[in-house]
Order: C-alpha cells, then structure tokens, then sequence
C-alpha cells in the first residue's frame, strides 16, 4: 500500500457517493477492551426449549411441524406489517414542525428455517443441504415479488448473539417492503449514474480493480469474489461480488 495512505485520508465510496473517513494509524493504539471469545458449537441437535426446533412451540403460541428440510413462516414478532391501521395514514400531520417527517411504512417479514438440526450453520451444512436452501430464498423471493406493492426484498441473516441474533437455530429473515431503503436506493443511483456515464459496469470495472492488485481479495472461485471494499467502514467487512450480471435471485 501507498506509504501515504497509512495517514488520515478520506476514501470515495462510489456506490454510496460519498466519503469515508479513514485513520489507519489508530490500528497501533493499545486495546485494552472486550475481546470477543470464540463461540463454542452447539451439540444438541433438538432443543426443547427452542421455539424453532421442529413440533415446538413458538414464542407466539404457534406449533412448528415436524419439519425435515427447510421451513418458513411469517414472523410472530415481524418489524414490518402488511396491513396497517387507517390512522396511521394520520400521523405524520400530528407533528406541527416540517422537521418531524414521518410516513406508514409497510412491509412483509418471515422467517425461514435452514434446517431441522439445532446444532448446525449454514456453513456446516451438505451441498445438497444448502442448495434446498438457496431454492427456498429463490422461492420466496418470487413469491414476495407477486404482491404489487412489495417493491424490495431482503434476505439476510444475523449470526451469534454479538450480532443480535435472538435464536442459535440455523435461519434468516425475509423483509419485504413496500419502498425500496436508502441504502440500496443509493447504490442502485449510483451504478446506473456511473453506466450512462461510462458505459461499463461500476461493480465489474472496481472488482477488476481488485484482482489486478491483489490487496484486498479474500477468496474467490468461478462465479463470487469477496473482496475487503477500499471504502470500508466496519474493522471486519466484505464485498461480496457475483462475476455473472444476475439482479435477482430467480
């Protein structure tokens, strides 16, 4: 790396349009905080008390199947809802500052269950396994995408309590929405800015980029790369970059 760039310096992230401070020489300071421990794999395959095992019963009182695959549902404690009451239309006109914006936001949100097994991550799942899986999301992405209103859909998943993740069980959420979030908003601003100005795709012109230099690719194969973004904010992030032009996952 440029010696210069050991010092403060400001790094443009292009999918955001925007800078990211940078001060790569704090890295030296002495850490004297909270190291995270390792966390230890579970051994038990059916948790009674796990209110996504299958045949238990869910923090909502319902009963979960005996299920052998993968299993979804709609989320018992879902932070978006389909339907909203007719006052919340209403509540944005409660505040008499223009400052105090706000707007009904609806949305869609399930849960999909991995896997049967307690015990397992995706990670430490069969091909076969993970590929019933990546069928699932597929699945209900199209779905999602049937309601007219629904105009983004989010897959993720939060691993390990330091992330927020309320249930050890191997599964993710779905969120659909009724609007598309800022984040994906502006990045979808920005690749389409970058090709009516080029005429070459951002991401695919900034991953050869990478892989000309090397520095920040962790791993790829045929059809992903994952590279450390030059815009990084996090101590611990990735890019995660398909090499096929694929906007959905159907």
């Amino acid at each position: 790396m440029d010696g210069k760039a050991q010092y403060p310096h400001r790094r443009w992230n292009p999918l955001r349009q925007a800078w990211v401070m940078v001060s790569p020489h704090r890295t030296q300071r002495p850490w004297q905080g909270e190291v995270g421990q390792t966390a230890a794999r579970s051994a038990i395959t059916y948790d009674p008390a796990c209110y996504l095992c299958p045949d238990n019963q869910r923090a909502g009182g319902a009963v979960n199947p005996k299920y052998d695959s993968v299993f979804s549902f709609v989320n018992d404690y879902a932070a978006l809802l389909p339907d909203l009451p007719a006052e919340s239309e209403a509540q944005p006109s409660l505040h008499a500052s223009p400052l105090l914006r706000g707007e009904p936001a609806r949305g869609f949100c399930k849960v999909l269950c991995f896997h049967p097994d307690h015990s397992l991550t995706l990670a430490r799942m069969t091909q076969p396994e993970t590929r019933r899986v990546v069928d699932a999301w597929t699945s209900e992405y199209d779905e999602l995408s049937t309601l007219d209103w629904i105009q983004y859909v989010q897959i993720f998943e939060n691993r390990g309590a330091m992330m927020g993740a309320s249930n050890p069980h191997p599964h993710c959420q779905i969120w659909s929405t009724g609007f598309i979030p800022d984040e994906p908003a502006a990045e979808i601003a920005a690749q389409r800015e970058h090709l009516d100005r080029t005429g070459r795709c951002l991401l695919c012109s900034y991953l050869a980029t990478e892989r000309a230099s090397g520095e920040r690719v962790v791993v790829e194969n045929d059809h992903f790369a994952v590279v450390v973004p030059w815009w990084a904010v996090w101590p611990f992030e990735v890019l995660l970059l398909s090499k096929r032009h694929l906007g959905a996952l159907p």
